[in-house]
């Protein structure tokens, strides 16, 4: 099967390259992933389904055999488990399968990591925790409100249990190199700014920490990187970027930014306004000291950095404006 296999140089071929399977590798972080870990002289085997594209492996991770047979061929070292259905409203509605992704699948690759001694990060979410005493830690206590949430949280307790020496990375809401604004649910607010004609109002009452996905890849990779010297690196481990803004927030930042008119978005400061598909306010910034690991080095998430992705993804589709 094919997949990132990348050349180097002769005395680079004396030593292998580490090996890294990334799943969702054709998602807004596992994109992201595979291009940190590919920039740092890993080997990468990238993996996708429905989205599955050139120089990407397609595999049904709901399949046991498929995936035995992935992990026998390519004998990664280092497994990051980034697919899963992270829409809420989709969870809600087709709750088997995404259950069969976000849990049975991670179960039997935990499984799998285990078996061949393979280092397993596990992607999770805020959603795990209600929101109502923030900032979290890992030792907080996770109360999930919906299916999605519920379901990641099942997804974290089977990776600790067949998988002791597993991480799992708990993040916000991200944005990034989008193929498609609704991608991120930060860039999706660029159609509620653009859409001049009906009002629309938006939460200005939860405070967000929009994360770029860069700063997530590059943090996975230093956990793998590290994970592989120390195995005392394990267990829960929460990241996000400092800078907090609500999506009302966010919006006029977008609509400034773009010069377009902004008396069309509604500001809605009422708790009464959040559902069971509300974004939680989560604090999930942690330095990991104690592994030593400084994120000065990681490309800054602040800034209102997500206003240089739309402004790239506007020029590359200019009747976008």
């Amino acid at each position: 099967m094919p997949g990132f296999e990348f050349g180097g140089s002769e005395e680079e071929a004396m030593v292998p390259a580490p090996r890294v399977l990334v799943t969702g590798a054709t998602g807004l972080l596992g994109r992201a992933v595979c291009t940190e870990f590919q920039n740092s002289g890993w080997l990468v085997i990238g993996t996708g389904y429905r989205r599955a594209r050139p120089r990407l492996l397609r595999c049904d991770l709901t399949d046991e055999d498929a995936v035995k047979r992935l992990l026998h061929e390519y004998k990664p070292d280092v497994i990051v488990h980034c697919a899963a259905e992270r829409r809420p409203d989709v969870v809600e509605r087709h709750t088997e399968a995404a259950v069969n992704l976000n849990v049975h699948a991670t179960s039997m690759l935990a499984k799998e990591a285990a078996g061949c001694r393979a280092f397993f990060l596990y992607i999770s979410t805020d959603y795990v925790f209600d929101g109502r005493n923030p900032p979290y830690g890992e030792d907080d206590s996770p109360n999930p409100l919906n299916v999605y949430g519920r379901s990641k949280l099942e997804g974290e307790r089977e990776t600790l249990r067949h998988c002791p020496g597993a991480v799992v990375l708990r993040v916000p809401v991200l944005f990034g190199e989008v193929e498609s604004v609704s991608e991120s649910a930060v860039t999706s607010l660029w159609l509620k700014v653009q859409e001049t004609t009906e009002s629309c109002t938006l939460d200005h009452c939860q405070q967000r920490f929009p994360t770029d996905s860069r700063d997530v890849a590059t943090v996975c990779r230093k956990l793998a990187e590290r994970a592989r010297q120390d195995p005392s690196i394990r267990g829960i481990f929460h990241f996000s970027a400092k800078e907090q803004m609500t999506k009302y927030e966010m919006a006029i930042a977008i609509a400034q930014a773009f010069n377009l008119p902004s008396n069309h978005l509604i500001p809605v400061s009422t708790y009464q306004y959040m559902n069971k598909y509300m974004e939680l306010y989560i604090c999930l910034y942690k330095y990991l000291q104690y592994i030593q690991f400084n994120f000065i080095c990681v490309a800054p998430s602040h800034n209102r950095s997500y206003l240089r992705t739309l402004f790239k993804w506007s020029r590359s589709r200019p009747n976008s404006l």
